[in-house]
């Protein structure tokens, strides 16, 4: 496994200018490289990390900046031992990514206990800033509560009452049908049922028979990567839209609906944090991007590991250290965030980056203006409405932030 974790390093360095004090920082890409979630993060990932450092250094020579990356094969014993040998071999200071909610986990309570930084841009289990939460992780781009919620808020709204699940069997899937439940029947709902199929499944034939003859008008795809995208297409082959059933996503990526095609995909409706042609600045980033990632253009993960970096480097530039990631975290949470991402944000104590989130539609055919116009934007969620209220987390850090407020 050394080997092979070896061998799949990438290194990056970019070198200040001589006669200036060095900060040296080691950032490590950790995510499936191979498997269901290669796509939306993968050796995108390292790109956009790439174009962090290369766009952060470039006005501050005072930081030597190097980038390795490797595969955790979505498996919490290979991702946490690959977190130790980081930290404690290659002199690693923060790692980004970590898709996969049960690797993202193990690396978490690896980082805290190495005292590093992990910038979790893959993952969405949303126990990162609850009852696990950290003084050394930060939550960016979305997680469970904010997919489920925006996207079946937005279904029962549009009359969408009865539901049937199909759920990826594991943290991430479960995590995302309980809230998306809690939406449902706040709104007047009901579940009929849910088929919770294994992780990384080709045939979902038994689980959309069960979908069908349950009668449910909307069925919820509780899944994400090759598991929603081979889901979609199985269901466009059963049948399950033109005999009455709506699918709903609570979470695809853009390169999802492209390998799905727009016929396919048309009609749904899903949560996301950043798409690539929502204004000029998120434009003119992502043709930088596809330029050196074969054409392809930026998916949330990817955006959400450059839009990171940017912001831990500024934390280590304006603390003039990188030694304690506690520290880092904590001026991370203290200076505001901005890029041309994200644009303006918060990072709260419980460790949740704050930004808003947006309902899209696929387009039709039709409707579509170039290759990678999939989106249609229904609505903006603004930032304090996207993410699950600080005083229901059950975070530790933030019941000491404010019984430390009540003494001063």
């Amino acid at each position: 496994m050394r080997l092979a974790m070896l061998g799949m390093a990438l290194a990056v360095t970019l070198f200040a200018s001589p006669g200036q004090a060095q900060i040296s920082v080691k950032i490590g890409v950790m995510n499936d490289r191979g498997g269901t979630f290669a796509d939306m993060a993968g050796e995108g990932s390292v790109r956009a990390a790439e174009m962090a450092v290369e766009d952060f250094t470039a006005d501050h020579k005072d930081l030597k900046v190097e980038i390795i990356s490797g595969d955790h094969q979505n498996k919490p014993d290979i991702g946490a031992a690959m977190a130790r040998q980081w930290y404690d071999q290659n002199g690693v200071d923060v790692i980004v990514d970590v898709p996969t909610s049960s690797v993202a986990l193990a690396v978490h309570q690896v980082t805290r206990e190495k005292n590093k930084v992990l910038l979790a841009t893959g993952p969405a289990v949303q126990d990162l800033t609850g009852a696990q939460c950290s003084p050394n992780t930060v939550h960016w781009v979305y997680d469970t509560w904010s997919l489920a919620n925006g996207t079946a808020r937005e279904v029962v709204r549009r009359g969408g009452k009865e539901w049937f699940f199909l759920t990826a069997d594991y943290t991430f899937g479960h995590m995302l049908e309980a809230e998306a439940t809690k939406v449902i029947e706040a709104g007047g709902g009901r579940v009929l049922g849910a088929a919770r199929h294994p992780f990384v499944t080709s045939d979902f034939s038994s689980f959309l028979l069960q979908a069908q003859s349950s009668g449910a008008k909307i069925v919820g795809l509780a899944n994400s990567g090759a598991d929603a995208v081979n889901s979609i297409k199985q269901a466009a082959e059963f049948g399950i839209v033109p005999g009455g059933q709506t699918l709903a996503a609570m979470l695809l990526m853009v390169t999802d609906i492209k390998a799905l095609g727009l016929e396919t995909a048309q009609g749904l409706v899903l949560t996301g944090a950043f798409y690539w042609n929502l204004n000029d600045d998120t434009r003119e980033w992502s043709r930088r991007f596809a330029a050196r990632n074969n054409g392809k253009m930026p998916t949330q993960i990817q955006a959400g590991v450059y839009s990171s970096i940017i912001h831990y480097l500024k934390a280590v530039e304006a603390l003039k250290s990188k030694d304690s990631g506690a520290a880092v975290v904590a001026k991370m949470k203290e200076i505001p965030t901005d890029d041309p991402l994200f644009g303006h944000g918060t990072i709260r104590p419980d460790g949740r980056k704050l930004h808003p989130l947006y309902l899209f539609e696929v387009k039709k055919p039709s409707d579509s203006k170039e290759e990678w116009d999939v989106y249609n934007v229904l609505s903006t969620i603004p930032a304090e409405e996207a993410f699950r209220p600080m005083s229901e987390g059950g975070c530790p850090l933030v019941e000491k932030t404010v019984a430390q407020g009540a003494k001063q």
